[in-house]
């Protein structure tokens, strides 16, 4: 089990930019502040009221899940969270972690930093995405710094603790230059970039903009065109994963339109009505996780309920949305249209079976030309580090493996 000292930051990568020197000083260079959870009671008990006001409409018109989530599951959970819910547990288990903020380019940052105790630890950048957060991370995050990582874990701008960007322009890109600084300052010169959802395409600008600062890439999973273009035919694999995104943008992606155009508006029920705000988010779990049926085989009640608190807690509804707003007409074409770039860093790719999209390797290869690890591993959807918490730790272990030994 990891042991932390109060306040340790890292003072330093070693000579081979793998990892951290294997002292650990109590320093805070560049105005890091050291941060603990401690959300007032007051905001608990307003929660808890507002789900007990409710205004429920009438169930849908047909049994399933088609017109959104069934009133009578929203109704279960909704209950569950007013009476038996602990948002203090959560407190607990993060505040046992290093957790700062830091001010980077005229916005708060918040992260967790996870230093390993081994001399030969490797950086490694964990980001999340929409509708998720660090929660995603929780159950891998220990057990890959006790495995030779050293974990830096931030909330995107506008999520969780950071600050919320108050003019335009927090986009992928900006995000990207700003988890550089942040790795600048922690005395990472060099270090490997995770991440799914939005954590992928801004770990993708990180290789873009600083391949010279990156180890490796680790994309779950690279965004390129599903169909190929002036080569052989599609197989039956890449057939398929091309119809599930069509499906998916047909019947699924109202979200995106919505916060790609509107953030600010829908902002103002996710802001006011805590039961919106969790059939908004609940909906995607359900949709995008791989379960037979039924959420909690896979994620919890506590588990959906935490990363739904967090969103309310912290009134992120608005902020969090405005990055489809900033980012999501590029990003969607990263998928959808011909590749225009290519990216030479060493990769690392997982590809979940219940992901969307889904690419093949051979069709990955076009952007993204050193791929030194491809993974399929037999269970998972969107969310794979917090549905398959241990074949995420094994996919980023054997990413490190690649990208880091010598050739031979």
């Amino acid at each position: 089990m990891l042991k932390f000292p109060t306040g340790a930051v890292n003072s330093g990568g070693n000579a081979l930019g793998l990892g951290m020197s294997t002292t650990l000083r109590i320093v805070h260079p560049y105005g890091v502040r050291p941060f603990q959870i401690a959300v007032p009671e007051e905001d608990l008990l307003d929660l808890r009221r507002r789900l007990a006001a409710t205004r429920w409409p009438e169930p849908a018109t047909v049994p399933d899940w088609s017109q959104g989530v069934p009133l009578s599951d929203l109704q279960q959970l909704c209950r569950y969270w007013r009476t038996e819910y602990d948002w203090r547990a959560a407190e607990h288990r993060l505040n046992r972690w290093p957790q700062y903020l830091i001010e980077i380019d005229g916005l708060t940052i918040h992260y967790f930093h996870l230093p390993s105790p081994s001399p030969s630890a490797a950086p490694l950048l964990l980001t999340h995405g929409w509708p998720g957060s660090f929660f995603e991370f929780e159950q891998a995050m220990e057990r890959l710094a006790d495995s030779d990582f050293d974990l830096v874990v931030p909330s995107l701008p506008g999520y969780g603790f950071s600050g919320k960007p108050a003019d335009q322009g927090w986009g992928v890109h900006r995000i990207a230059q700003a988890w550089a600084e942040l790795m600048q300052r922690l005395g990472y010169q060099r270090f490997l970039a995770c991440g799914s959802d939005w954590g992928t395409s801004i770990s993708t600008s990180l290789a873009l903009h600083h391949p010279e600062r990156l180890l490796g890439l680790h994309l779950i999973p690279p965004l390129v065109p599903l169909s190929p273009v002036g080569g052989p035919a599609p197989t039956l694999q890449e057939r398929k994963a091309a119809e599930e995104l069509s499906e998916r943008s047909q019947t699924g992606s109202g979200y995106s339109a919505m916060h790609g155009t509107r953030p600010q508006t829908i902002g103002y029920s996710l802001l006011d009505s805590p039961a919106g705000l969790c059939a908004w988010i609940f909906e995607k779990l359900w949709a995008w996780s791989d379960h037979a049926g039924d959420l909690y085989h896979v994620l919890s009640q506590d588990q959906v309920l935490d990363n739904i608190t967090l969103y309310w807690l912290t009134g992120t509804g608005a902020s969090s949305a405005r990055l489809y707003w900033e980012s999501i007409t590029e990003i969607s074409t990263w998928f959808t249209d011909t590749v225009k770039d290519s990216i030479d860093v060493p990769t690392g790719c997982t590809i979940f079976p219940r992901e969307v999209p889904r690419p093949s390797r051979r069709l990955a290869e076009r952007r993204f030309t050193n791929i030194l690890h491809w993974g399929e591993p037999a269970h998972g959807g969107h969310f794979g580090a917090w549905e398959e918490p241990d074949l995420f730790v094994q996919e980023v272990q054997t990413v490190r493996q690649a990208v880091t030994q010598p050739p031979s």
